[in-house]
């Protein structure tokens, strides 16, 4: 069996039509050589009654005229009126013997046959078969008038009859082919927009649409892919929505998280300290090998009273809204590299102004930031991390749009397996704030270290401003 899979659908249907018109050739070139064979043998058939009725003329006439010298049988009459290349006639009488025989002689201008063909053919038809008649006087059978055809006449004209089809066959199938394959790259022409529409989809474009098309099948094709189109953008601007007040409720509740950290934890941190310090003095009047444990105590509760301010400056950061973006940003990156002592290092490049954005777009971005620069600090281990956040001005018509770049030089682990990766926040938190704000993000690791970062949001009012370059 052939093997379709990938193949054109215009080639498959003409090849398929070509193996229709095969068949249908080879039926009606069947169909012929049965005619024909018919036909021989009617002619044939004819002569026979033909020569069988001149002989019983010729049998009553001497009978009548009692002339029992007249020369019987006299076939020269009927041979000169039927008589063909290849034909013979004869008479036979009871005993089996041929008293007379008559035979035309075979076509010089015919091609002998090839000798599969005629092999083929006479056993398919015998052409040399005979046509028998009685011949009969006075009510007695008096001998037999016999038809026949040399085989390799027929023969021949068979094969000349089927090398003229084969000729028209030869020129009318590759015209045949060519026309339908037109035709159907004529009428299968708007799969390609159909494809096109396709894969404008896949890439995340939901305003495709298709046309209308002449053809009831692609037609009803489009109006389904319109619907589905139409019904995925439902879909997803609800899920967008929801998730953008799923982050709302995750940072509110990180909020409530900060305050009951600060309001709790830090102040229970602060009464140990002070506990430690009154301990301290008390140790130092009335039991001095004390004074290293207070000590210690008040060290351990300045470390937690640190850890406790990282924590919740993550989950609490700066106001966005009044420190804006690229200043936020300045500030994680400088509070990275503060912590840090220089291992990893944090860089940043900012490009265009960022005053005007709106308050969720700041803040989603701020924690995606942030959410990289942990992932790139804590668990891919990278010694350099860039992060480069640019305005791109829309051409005349078209929008801005917000590009956040972050490569580093870490061990990324597999986004699907890692648990670091998928907690939290993480890449899939990632995606979500950038599908919420309506662009794109991809996330590629490098061979065999460094893992790159790439989120392009649109920004729904353009505006002019001058490009300025930070460095950090």
């Amino acid at each position: 069996m052939w093997n379709w899979s990938g193949s054109d659908l215009k080639l498959r249907l003409t090849l398929r039509v070509a193996i229709v018109s095969t068949l249908c050739f080879a039926v009606i070139s069947g169909y012929f050589l049965i005619e024909a064979d018919r036909s021989v043998r009617g002619r044939i058939a004819a002569v026979a009654d033909v020569a069988a009725k001149t002989l019983e003329l010729q049998q009553s006439k001497i009978q009548w005229l009692n002339n029992a010298r007249s020369d019987f049988p006299d076939l020269d009459s009927v041979a000169a009126t039927v008589m063909t290349p290849g034909l013979c006639i004869a008479f036979r009488s009871n005993s089996g013997e041929i008293s007379q025989r008559f035979c035309g002689g075979a076509q010089t201008d015919t091609a002998a046959p090839p000798l599969a063909f005629a092999a083929l053919y006479r056993r398919l038809f015998d052409p040399g078969r005979e046509a028998v008649r009685q011949v009969v006087s006075r009510g007695n059978a008096i001998g037999e008038a016999v038809a026949w055809i040399d085989p390799a006449v027929p023969t021949a004209e068979a094969w000349h009859d089927a090398g003229r089809l084969m000729a028209v066959f030869m020129i009318a199938l590759p015209l045949l082919c060519a026309l339908v394959y037109a035709a159907l790259a004529r009428a299968l022409r708007p799969t390609r927009q159909i494809r096109d529409g396709l894969e404008r989809i896949a890439a995340g474009d939901l305003a495709a649409r298709l046309p209308a098309f002449d053809l009831a099948e692609l037609s009803a094709i489009g109006d389904v892919f319109n619907q589905l189109a139409e019904r995925l953008a439902a879909a997803l601007s609800d899920r967008n929505a929801l998730t953008q007040k799923l982050i709302l409720v995750q940072d509110e509740e990180r909020r409530h998280l900060a305050r009951e950290l600060h309001d709790e934890f830090g102040q229970s941190l602060a009464a140990i300290r002070a506990l430690a310090a009154s301990a301290r003095q008390t140790a130092a009047a009335d039991c001095p090998p004390l004074l290293a444990e207070c000590d210690g105590i008040a060290r351990t509760a300045t470390d937690m009273m640190e850890t406790l301010r990282g924590a919740l400056f993550r989950l609490r950061p700066p106001d966005v809204d009044e420190l804006g973006l690229a200043a936020s940003l300045e500030g994680l990156v400088a509070g990275w590299n503060g912590r840090s002592r220089g291992q990893p290092r944090f860089e940043i490049i900012i490009s265009g102004s960022f005053e005007r954005l709106a308050a969720s777009v700041s803040a989603n971005l701020y924690r995606i930031v942030q959410e990289a620069l942990t992932n790139a600090a804590k668990h891919a281990g990278a010694t350099r991390v860039m992060l480069r956040l640019e305005m791109r001005e829309a051409p005349p018509g078209g929008g801005s749009a917000i590009a956040l770049a972050i490569d580093d030089d870490g061990q990324p682990g597999d986004p699907q397996g890692d648990p670091q990766l998928k907690s939290g926040l993480g890449l899939l938190g990632m995606r979500e704030r950038v599908a919420a704000l309506g662009g794109r993000l991809s996330f590629e690791t490098g061979q065999p270290s460094g893992s790159s970062l790439r989120v392009i949001v649109p920004v729904a009012a353009s505006r002019e401003a001058a490009p300025v370059e930070r460095a950090a």
